[in-house]
């Protein structure tokens, strides 16, 4: 899988979650780039990645992923 295969997928999620249809995510985009994307939310934004991709983040994955392009990067080792 490919890195825009994944954005695509990434994107997908993010739109879902926010229920926002406008969000286009970038290597670069953090959590105070999109409105209510807090702690809660992003526990959502893991399950749901983990469950479209098939794979399981170790929580110091979770917790070193800073922005969306390490988040894809992670995907692409783990799915890869």
């Amino acid at each position: 899988m490919n890195k825009e295969e994944i954005f695509t997928k990434l994107n997908s999620i993010f739109r879902d979650i926010f229920d926002d249809d406008t969000i286009v995510l970038s290597e670069g985009t953090t959590a105070t780039d999109i409105e209510g994307w807090d702690s809660l939310t992003h526990i959502s934004l893991i399950a749901a990645i983990e469950d479209e991709f098939g794979i399981r983040f170790d929580m110091k994955d979770v917790l070193k992923m800073k922005n969306v392009g390490e988040i894809a990067d992670r995907i692409a080792a783990l799915a890869g």
